[in-house]
């Protein structure tokens, strides 16, 4: 009988806990992000650049990772200003949108999706300051798929997309700056060295 009452518990446990789209603990499993089964995902087949695609065409990186404390990259239309206001996003890689929603501040409209590379390994694009989503939580995208378009967070910048890639699928938001790392990946270089 305790064997059974331990078993029932784990199941209701196991089938009654829903993730959270945004941790404020650290490395914990409840950042945990595997909602799905693995049999269910798509594995990416390679990286592309989320605007211009599939190779930046058009766009330069205008605040690159950790500079000036940067966690991610800023991509700017050639044009200056607002020239890129409304131009398309696209996901970087195949994968599962775990978080799309308005959450104002600095950040405006945010997705974020978490890439399966293996079994073992995944990492998660955070893209930031949207002017519009095209994608909803739980959503299977593909590589190249319209996500969103670049926005200006309401006119607080010039229009741009900040993109950030994590290695610690399921870390807090954050501000987008910071001198530690840990956690993030140069978005430029992920992408450079993970073509397909």
């Amino acid at each position: 009988m305790k064997y059974f009452f331990l078993i029932f518990s784990l199941v209701i446990l196991t089938f009654s806990c829903k993730p959270k789209a945004e941790n404020k603990v650290k490395n914990t499993s409840i950042a945990k992000v595997d909602v799905v089964q693995q049999d269910t995902i798509k594995k990416t087949n390679g990286f592309d650049f989320p605007v211009g695609k599939p190779n930046a065409k058009g766009y330069y990186n205008a605040q690159k990772f950790t500079e000036n404390n940067h966690l991610g990259d800023d991509w700017n239309g050639v044009k200056g200003g607002n020239s890129d206001l409304g131009d398309n996003i696209y996901t970087i890689a195949n994968g599962y949108v775990s978080f799309a929603k308005n959450i104002e501040g600095g950040w405006g409209n945010v997705i974020r999706i978490v890439h399966y590379i293996n079994e073992n390994e995944k990492v998660e694009s955070l893209y930031a300051h949207c002017d519009t989503i095209k994608v909803k939580k739980g959503d299977y995208v593909a590589k190249g798929d319209l996500i969103g378009t670049i926005g200006n967070n309401n006119e607080q910048y010039w229009a741009h997309l900040h993109l950030e890639i994590r290695n610690e699928v399921g870390l807090p938001i954050g501000g987008g700056y910071d001198a530690d790392t840990t956690g993030y990946l140069n978005p430029t270089e992920y992408i450079k060295n993970n073509r397909n």
